[in-house]
C-alpha cells in the first residue's frame, strides 16, 4: 500500500473513515493535559483535529498528500490548526522526548517497518508521555468490515508488548466492538487496543 495507492483511496472516498475521531482515541485522550501531539498515519485528519480541538499542539504525518490536504481542510473547517507532515514512515524518525502523546489509529505496516516505528515513537515520547494507539487483530481477516486483508499487517497484544518496551501499560487488550468511521469501517470488528505511558517520569 504505497503512496499511490493512499492518494487514490483518497480521492475516490471522500473521508473514507469520516471526520468523527476514532471512539478509543476520543475516549483515552479526554483525561490527558494538552501538550504536543503527532499523529501518525493519519490520513483525512479526524483524530488530529479533534486533539487540536482539545488544545494539544499537533503534528500529522501520513504518506498521502491528499490525505493531508483534507486533513487541513477539515482543521480549516473546525477552527484550529495542524502542522502537516508529508512522507514516509521509514525515513520519519522524531526527535527524542519531543512529544506528550503518539496517536496510532489503524497504522497497519508490514512488521519490519513496524516494529521500527514502534521503537521511534516510544524514544520519541518523553517520559511520562502517552501513546494511544488502536490496530485491527488477526482475527479480523475476511470479515469485510475494515482493516488490510494481508494477515502480515495484522498485530496481537503480545506483538505490541514486545516491540514498545519502555511503556507501563494502562489498557492492553485484543476485543471485539462495532465500528462506524465513515465508508470503510463499518459493522463488528476483531481489534487491539493499547493506551500507555513512558516510564520515567
Amino acid at each position: 500500500m504505497n503512496q499511490e495507492f493512499w492518494d487514490q483511496r483518497f480521492r475516490e472516498s471522500h473521508y473514507a473513515y469520516g471526520t468523527e475521531p476514532n471512539d478509543f482515541l476520543r475516549a483515552k485522550a479526554a483525561s490527558l493535559s494538552p501538550g504536543d501531539a503527532l499523529c501518525l498515519a493519519e490520513g483525512g485528519g479526524r483524530n488530529a483535529v479533534h486533539l487540536a480541538k482539545q488544545g494539544h499542539r499537533v503534528t500529522a504525518q501520513d504518506l498521502s498528500p491528499v490525505g493531508l490536504e483534507m486533513a487541513q481542510q477539515l482543521a480549516e473547517t473546525q477552527g484550529v490548526t495542524l502542522h502537516c507532515r508529508c512522507g514516509d514512515l521509514r525515513d520519519f524518525s522524531p526527535e527524542p522526548e519531543s512529544v506528550d502523546l503518539i496517536v496510532a489509529i489503524w497504522m497497519h505496516l508490514e512488521p519490519e517497518l513496524r516494529a521500527l516505528v514502534h521503537r521511534r515513537a516510544v524514544a520519541a515520547l518523553k517520559p511520562g508521555g502517552h501513546l494511544i494507539l488502536e490496530a485491527y487483530n488477526p482475527a479480523q481477516l475476511n470479515r469485510g468490515t475494515g482493516g488490510p486483508p494481508n494477515p502480515e499487517l495484522l498485530i496481537t497484544a503480545s506483538q505490541l508488548e514486545a516491540e514498545l518496551q519502555g511503556l507501563t501499560w494502562l489498557e492492553l487488550q485484543e476485543t471485539e466492538r462495532w465500528i462506524e468511521e465513515g465508508p470503510l469501517h463499518q459493522g463488528q470488528s476483531a481489534v487491539v487496543q493499547a493506551f500507555g505511558q513512558k516510564r520515567g517520569a
